[in-house]
């Protein structure tokens, strides 16, 4: 393939590098050039374009992902259509994720054209997640190479999502004097929701004292008739030979580990009794925070073994977040109130359904909406407020003239929304802890629902996504945390912030802000009833 600029006259089948104009017309980027396409660039005084030309033994970017992704052996995981060069693998059922690195690592190292990028070792997705992605990185790609790879692909299974089974569960909970009865209950609580995630039922529960000989005749009933027992100790295991360990022995059962190196979690006990797998669970797992105890149950629930020494490797990456309930935080955590929210208003699209006018120009009490929301944006609680413009973009630009904010011009905004997207977040400051996605054709959220959402994001600590909503329903703006944007960073096509809300498996909060979550303008009828008017 060669790629780099070519005369017009030799440009017919040529790949676009780059979205280009001819007039009113708009190529995109990899927009296969035909002899039309070449006669309408010259009409239009276009001499030469940046743009790849295949060679004969060159596969398409789309049909090389395809072809490998097709030659992978695969379980529980289905193939998605391939575009943009990209074919994108999704967990058939919820599960644990499971991956062959050496193959990963092998297939990363035939050539930089070729790339696999896939979920970490062990995590846990849900049913549809994206768990792993093809990228073919130029335009077309060396048939050898793709053999290459393919041959690679036939040494066996490459990844897997091994599905939850439901499981039966027994649950011990150990007293003593003073211990509330309301931290019992709410525990039982925790546990029969970690459980119907994947299907699963607590079947019973045993309240007995913290003491070795309760605990094992306990613990032998309940293995009986479930498939697993979990033991809540009313006081955190101090020793290797403290009561649930024990009582694990005393019943007749074996320890496979007793302690993790993942915190929350380190004082984790796992065991066997008569076949089946016994926990001791450290206190954290009284929280439905993410911890050591998940990582261990979750490997049980979808029948993959779980050895010591499975445990003893879990220390790298088994820092996990704070638990903010625990007594003694490991550090304090930054003044919530400081964390810095960034606006990211969009305003590049084409207005497409308005049949020509920009919507955005469209006067609402004889002011340009997009001025209307960027006013509303400047005067809440964010930190600061960045423009994307694209479609029309100094006609947008002089409507919000004297404004403080920042223009982040997006030269793809017809590629789709997650071009404005990247565009808009990568001119937020470092030190932004989320961004809040605002649309410029809502004009029904005001400056205070921006408030309500910031202070939501604050006081979850800045690691959730904040959602607006109207009677319950999702809607718009949506608030994102830092950790996604690197996410956000490899979107493509009309792609948004749904897709990732929904892959990246983020707590969501919802706030309720009324009806003006859910009223845009993409209409005539929707902008006059909303008390607009067109200008052309």
């Amino acid at each position: 393939m060669k790629f780099g600029p070519i005369p017009i006259d030799a440009a017919e089948g040529a790949v676009l590098a780059h979205a280009t104009a001819a007039g009113e017309k708009r190529f995109r980027k990899a927009h296969r050039l035909s002899a039309e396409d070449v006669s309408t660039l010259k009409e239009a005084g276009v001499s030469q374009v940046v743009a790849a030309v295949l060679a004969p033994d060159d596969l398409g970017e789309d049909a090389a992902a395809q072809k490998i992704a097709e030659s992978m052996t695969l379980g529980g995981i289905e193939a998605k259509p391939a575009a943009t060069g990209r074919v994108n693998l999704h967990a058939k059922a919820a599960g644990i994720f499971t991956v062959n690195a050496a193959v990963i690592d092998a297939i990363n190292a035939v050539d930089p054209a070729i790339t696999i990028a896939t979920l970490a070792q062990h995590a846990s997705v849900e049913k549809g997640q994206m768990v792993a992605t093809v990228k073919i990185i130029p335009f077309a790609v060396s048939s050898s190479l793709v053999a290459a790879v393919t041959e690679i692909c036939a040494s066996g299974e490459i990844f897997a999502v091994n599905a939850y089974r439901p499981m039966r569960v027994g649950v011990i909970q150990t007293v003593l004097p003073g211990t509330k009865p309301t931290v019992l209950d709410k525990t039982l609580r925790v546990t029969e929701a970690r459980l119907a995630r994947s299907g699963g039922w607590l079947t019973a529960e045993r309240r007995t004292p913290h003491e070795i000989a309760p605990v094992a005749e306990a613990a032998i009933a309940l293995a009986r008739d479930n498939d697993m027992v979990v033991i809540f100790g009313a006081s955190a295991m101090s020793d290797f030979a403290d009561v649930v360990p024990a009582a694990i022995e005393g019943a007749g059962g074996t320890i496979i580990r007793a302690g993790m190196p993942v915190d929350p979690g380190n004082l984790l006990v796992l065991g066997t009794l008569g076949g089946k797998r016994i926990i001791g669970a450290p206190g954290c797992a009284r929280s439905p925070k993410e911890n050591g105890f998940d990582w261990v149950l979750d490997r049980l629930i979808a029948g993959l073994d779980v050895t010591a020494r499975d445990i003893a490797g879990m220390g790298v990456g088994g820092l996990l977040m704070e638990i903010p309930t625990r007594p003694q935080p490991r550090e304090p955590l930054p003044a919530k109130s400081r964390l810095k929210v960034g606006i990211v208003l969009l305003a590049a699209g084409r207005s497409s359904r308005m049949g020509g006018p920009n919507k955005l120009m469209a006067l609402f009490d004889g002011q340009p909406l997009v001025r209307r929301t960027a006013e509303r944006a400047l005067a809440s609680k964010a930190s600061g407020t960045i423009v994307v413009t694209g479609h029309q973009r100094e006609r947008v630009r002089a409507a919000l003239s004297g404004l403080d904010v920042t223009f982040a011009d997006n030269p793809d905004f017809a590629d789709g929304l997650s071009t404005s997207l990247k565009a808009g977040t990568a001119y937020l400051p470092e030190d932004a802890a989320g961004a809040m996605i605002v649309l410029g054709d809502m004009p029904g959220v005001a400056s205070d629902d921006l408030d309500r959402l910031i202070d939501a994001f604050r006081r979850a600590g800045g690691n959730s996504v904040v959602r607006a909503t109207h009677q319950g329903k999702r809607g718009n703006p949506v608030l994102l945390p830092r950790s996604l944007f690197a996410a956000i960073a490899h979107l493509e096509g009309d792609t948004g912030a749904r897709h990732l809300v929904e892959a990246e498996g983020l707590d969501v909060i919802d706030v309720e802000i009324g009806e003006g979550a859910s009223v845009d303008v993409d209409t005539r009828e929707a902008l006059e009833g909303a008390g607009g008017v067109l200008q052309d």
